[in-house]
């Protein structure tokens, strides 16, 4: 069945981007990947029934040149004419439409793009009252699309009358030299009627099998990007025999000069990177814009992988660990808040799915999610909207963060996810986290100088580089950087 075909190449191709590393998601785009999982499928679904339909043309086209030719091969002349006439003619549209095809596509990629970004920014669009520049984006993207689509309409309606006037003038040829030969009582007119019945047998066929000629190339682009998606290798490596059993459970992070750079980039992104964060001890990472911070955090569960030496969880590489038992270790809150559609509980739970509702609870209680999920009437089965606008910027926070102690790893990690909490809410956060997870790893990304201050070591980062490690204290008496960092957000009181 064409449906079970379509379902399972929908499935590879769901299947082989859940593997891809952020690179492979970057290089080829979301809002293409959207395209290639629905549009281009769709295409070649379209010229598989088209192709089923027609298989028989070409079986018929063959019996009516065998008979014609037996028949009257004074007059088969014409029929190689015709067919030849034909073939020139698809050949000439196939050199015209194949490019368009690729353009039409890829600009199906950009509409989609911009309709994306435009449905997802609303409340930035609407805010900073860009909604006409946003339409105008549209409208360019979808005038472009229009205008390709329409070049290749074109040549689908010139292509098919120009196949019914080859049709009409094979058959005025055949009457006209038949006529002749039918004078000259070289022929009979049955046999010249039965000529023209096979004559058009075998141009019904052409005019059928070309139609075939004329899918074939949107569905070679669209098999060709699918193919892309299914062909591409993973920078991320996967091990054949994985570690999934260790000698201990502790959560000892360990990075050992760890360098990084983008596929395709001339300078590392990180250079060097060494530190040890035990069960206990939070190690925090500080440093300005760009300095790679997430990439480095991002460096754990193998969202990307490293270029040299390695990273080692209770005393195993990453590299050698299975991804499923490497990422179950991890309990992670990203930089910007992800929730899904669905209930409170659904968000929370999808950090463990069989949790009970006593660990559901105590995971909302400590990440401060019960004040506002009680005064909702529904509770923790309050519908969330699309991206969570029916929460603050804080609520959303808080629901990732319980996301995480539910699954209850052995390694937090924190992304400056805290950035949206007030500073009663953050204390109080603080204070139950300590009381609730103090037995496990922490790595704590901040931007706020406040939220680090009390972490056992903190990393400060600069352009991918460490270039302090120490207490607070430490680094605020003995790096200039570090300290340049903490006077631009505290006074010189608070700071010591």
């Amino acid at each position: 069945m064409v449906q079970d075909w379509q379902k399972n190449v929908r499935k590879s191709v769901f299947e082989k981007v859940t593997y891809y590393s952020n690179d492979e998601m970057n290089k080829i785009g979301t809002a293409s990947l959207i395209t290639r999982t629905t549009n281009d499928i769709t295409q070649l679904q379209q010229f598989i029934i088209m192709y089923r339909m027609m298989i028989g043309a070409p079986i018929m086209m063959i019996g009516g040149i065998i008979m014609a030719v037996s028949q009257t091969p004074k007059l088969s002349w014409i029929i190689v004419v015709i067919v030849a006439i034909i073939v020139v003619i698809m050949a000439f549209m196939l050199v015209l439409i194949v490019p368009l095809f690729k353009k039409n596509q890829k600009k199906l990629d950009k509409l989609n793009l911009v309709l994306r970004e435009f449905l997802t920014s609303m409340r930035v669009i609407r805010a900073f009252n860009r909604s006409d520049d946003e339409k105008k984006r549209f409208k360019k993207a979808n005038k472009s699309l229009t205008n390709t689509s329409l070049r290749i309409n074109l040549i689908m309606a010139i292509l098919f009358p120009a196949m019914m006037l080859v049709m009409n003038i094979s058959t005025i040829a055949i009457v006209w030299f038949g006529g002749f030969q039918v004078e000259a009582t070289t022929m009979e007119i049955g046999s010249l009627m039965a000529f023209i019945q096979y004559a058009m047998q075998i141009m019904f066929s052409v005019l059928m099998f070309s139609m075939i000629f004329f899918l074939l190339p949107r569905a070679q682009v669209s098999a060709k990007r699918i193919n892309k998606v299914l062909n591409s290798q993973s920078t991320i490596k996967i091990t054949e025999k994985p570690v999934t059993k260790f000698k201990t459970l502790n959560g000892i992070l360990e990075f050992k000069n760890v360098t990084f750079r983008h596929k395709g980039a001339e300078e590392p992104v990180l250079k060097n990177i060494t530190f040890t964060a035990k069960p206990g001890e939070t190690r925090a990472i500080i440093g300005g814009t760009g300095s790679g911070k997430t990439t480095l955090i991002d460096l754990i569960p193998r969202f990307y992988d490293i270029e040299e030496c390695e990273i080692l969880i209770d005393g195993v590489s990453i590299t050698d660990m299975d991804m499923e038992t490497l990422r179950h270790k991890i309990g992670m809150v990203p930089q910007q808040t992800v929730l899904f559609s669905g209930t409170i509980a659904e968000n929370i739970l999808y950090g463990k799915e069989n949790a009970t509702d006593a660990e559901l609870e105590a995971a909302a209680t400590t990440a401060q999610c019960l004040e506002f999920t009680n005064e909702k009437p529904e509770g923790f089965e309050t519908e969330i909207a699309q991206g969570g606008t029916n929460l603050s910027g804080g609520q959303k926070q808080r629901l990732a963060i319980a996301r995480a102690l539910v699954r209850k790893p052995e390694i937090f990690i924190f992304d400056d996810s805290f950035s949206a909490l007030d500073f009663t809410t953050y204390g109080k956060l603080r204070k139950a986290l300590k009381e609730n997870i103090k037995d496990t790893t922490m790595i704590l990304v901040a931007q706020r100088v406040s939220n680090i201050m009390d972490a056992n070591q903190i990393l400060v980062l600069d352009s991918g580089k460490v270039v302090g490690k120490g207490t607070h204290e430490e680094l605020y008496k003995n790096n200039k950087i570090y300290k340049e960092i903490v006077l631009s957000q505290l006074s010189e009181e608070e700071a010591a």
